[in-house]
């Protein structure tokens, strides 16, 4: 008999997720240069999960 999905270990949660965080968004956009100190933080640009 299988075991059910929600009483599987925590470690297949942490798989990739499609949506970031708005704090994750910003350092991606600052890896690439395109977010600076007091731009604003609302509105961000779309951003792929890395």
């Amino acid at each position: 008999m299988s075991q059910h999905r929600s009483y599987r270990s925590g470690s297949l949660l942490a798989a990739k997720r499609n949506v970031l965080k708005r704090y994750e968004r910003i350092n991606i956009l600052k890896k690439q240069g395109k977010w600076k100190d007091g731009d604003k933080v609302l509105g961000l640009p779309k951003t792929k999960p890395v």
